[in-house]
């Protein structure tokens, strides 16, 4: 049994301005900074191996963050990088909302079915993960690792790793600064 920590960045300006990231590369703001002290402090009694980031600037602050403050060595995965968004990326959530409500609607009732306009399917994100999630878990068979990487991608790793429905995913954009535990049987992953 592998137990992850899977965080969330903390917040960039385009998070606060409620903007679609996808892809693009944004420092934290002054709020996240604050976000990812506490969330260090909160992990300080978690025994973390090591943190693997995703490849993206708030992501990498994030685990920085973490592992300087735990003492434990961080590793940039770039296949961890977001689901591209396509042109929806620096949008605010309000405005594909309004300008394209259908897609906005099946966006969020079901994704699996949605290509952001120049951006990238589900499915091969989901390909992504799974190659190097089952790296990850053939090197970690037990105790706790971290993995940091934002929304949407954190929806589905969590789905990948437990089964758990993906939601709104228009809903946790924006979801930043926190964390949550998944137990893995790392097997049913490796050889599942």
């Amino acid at each position: 049994m592998i137990r992850i920590v899977l965080a969330r960045p903390g917040s960039t300006e385009l998070d606060e301005q409620e903007r679609i990231k996808g892809t693009l590369d944004m420092p934290l703001s002054d709020h996240g900074n604050r976000q990812i002290a506490e969330t260090a402090r909160e992990l300080a009694a978690v025994d973390i191996q090591v943190v693997y980031t995703s490849p993206c600037q708030a992501a990498f602050e994030t685990g920085r963050a973490i592992g300087e403050f735990l003492g434990v060595k961080v590793k940039q995965l770039d296949k961890l990088q977001n689901l591209n968004q396509g042109l929806w990326q620096g949008k605010r959530i309000d405005e594909v909302r309004q300008k394209q409500p259908k897609i906005y609607r099946r966006w969020q009732d079901n994704p699996e079915t949605v290509c952001p306009p120049e951006g990238e399917m589900l499915e091969q994100a989901r390909d992504r993960i799974q190659s190097t999630l089952t790296k990850v878990l053939k090197k970690h068979k037990n105790g706790v690792i971290a993995l940091v990487v934002p929304e949407p991608l954190a929806s589905l790793i969590r789905n990948f790793l437990d089964g758990a429905k993906l939601g709104d995913l228009w809903k946790v954009e924006c979801d930043c600064g926190n964390w949550e535990f998944i137990d893995v049987e790392s097997e049913a992953i490796v050889t599942g």
